[in-house]
Formats: C-alpha cells, structure tokens, sequence
C-alpha cells in the first residue's frame, strides 16, 4: 500500500518574511507512515482546491492566533500576533476538507482553529480571561518534551478509542484556548482548570485536535506517536 500524502500548514515567520517548519510535524508524520509535505502560503484558492484534491489528510500546526474577528469579538491588547493569510488559507483549505470527509488532525492552533471556523470562540488569554478555581500552567518554558498537566479523557470519545486511558499527562505552551465550544465539535479530554485540550467531529471520518503538543514527544511518548499513527492510518 502507498504511504499517504499529509499536507502540512507551514509556520510563518513575520520578521524574516519566511515559511518555515518543526521538524516534530513531519517526522511525527514519517514515523507514523506517511509521507509529509509543507504547503505554500496561499490564499490563491485553486492552488487550496488543488490541495484538498490531492492530498490524503492535512495537519493544522500552531502559530500565530486566529484574528478575534473571525469569532466575532474586537481584539485586546492581550491578544497574540495574527496571521491574517494563514486565517484565510486554513479558512479555505478546512471547508473543503470537510466536504471532501478527509482526515484533518489540529495541533494547538489547530484546535482553536477547528472550533472557530465551527462557530466557536476562544479566550483572548486564558490568564486574564477565565475564571476559575484551579490554575495551571499552560505555557512551559523549555524543554517542551516534559509533561506539565493532567488531562482527563472522556468515554465515548475517538481519542478514549485511541489511547484506552482515562488521563495522561501532557506538555503544554499556549496562552489562548477554547471559550465556547462549537455545537458540531465534541470536547474529548479537558484540563483539571476547566480548558479543553481535544476536540473531534463525530460525523466525520477523522478530525481531531489537541491543545497539547505531540509534535515535541511523539518519539519518547507512546500515546503523542499513536495520535501520529492513528491520523496518518484514517489517511490510508
């Protein structure tokens, strides 16, 4: 059987003018038996239609925050760097990989992404934004392949399917994250905080999303490198 092809959003560096991309992205993918290919930058949208055409699966990496205009909200001066080429060409790419039911797995932007385009919104940052009793860190300072909190994974759930566990303890480095869920998404695993950390569709083939980051542990953690191994497969 052919290796699938995973197309791969690419990172976008605003002072150098530069695509670039974690190397975690892509071997996570080769170690999973895909093939990964970073795509351009974009908004051209027969080049996106091209894409979605021809490639197995997409993964949506982190970056730059989704532009609060996009959930409906003005943005705050807590509010990250934006990417407003990267809005549109995810907005684009992700309508079409639904209509085509192809796997798409998200990684911490990804997440945020997936439920805004859903109709969703996000906290603009979860430290000043949301109430809550317990507190923990989401964003840990180097090295990012050491678990920092607990997530909770709930029954019924592809990622309670994939993993076979109640909890795991994941890494963590974000500062926005999800406020109101999208009514076609389903959290799958949530922070003892409150914050949801996986999403999926379940009238979809595969989508699935973390807050979390496998593309730094994949190769020491074997639940990170099943999430890898179970998207490239639902690619096949």
């Amino acid at each position: 059987m052919e290796k699938p092809l995973i197309g791969i959003i690419p990172l976008y560096d605003e002072k150098k003018e530069s695509y670039w991309m974690l190397p975690g992205y892509m071997k996570g993918i080769e170690s999973a038996g895909g093939i990964p290919i970073m795509l351009p930058l974009t908004t051209d949208i027969d080049m996106i239609i091209s894409f979605a055409d021809t490639f197995d699966g997409f993964l949506f990496t982190g970056g730059q925050d989704v532009e609060p205009n996009m959930y409906g909200e003005a943005k705050e001066d807590y509010c990250g760097m934006q990417c407003h080429e990267r809005d549109l060409m995810e907005e684009s790419l992700f309508k079409l990989v639904l209509e085509l039911d192809k796997p798409a797995f998200g990684i911490c932007r990804g997440i945020q992404l997936f439920n805004v385009l859903l109709g969703g919104t996000l906290y603009q940052d979860i430290n000043i934004q949301m109430k809550s009793s317990t507190r923990i860190e989401h964003r840990q300072k180097p090295p990012y392949n050491k678990p920092i909190h607990l997530v909770n994974i709930e029954k019924d759930t592809i990622l309670y399917d994939l993993l076979g566990k109640q909890a795991i303890n994941v890494n963590s480095y974000h500062h926005q994250g999800i406020k109101q869920l999208s009514k076609h998404l389903k959290c799958a695993a949530m922070a003892e905080d409150g914050i949801i950390e996986s999403v999926f569709m379940p009238d979809k083939k595969f989508v699935l999303a973390v807050q979390w980051h496998p593309e730094f542990v994949y190769n020491c953690d074997e639940d990170n490198l099943r999430l890898f191994i179970e998207f490239v497969k639902a690619c096949k």
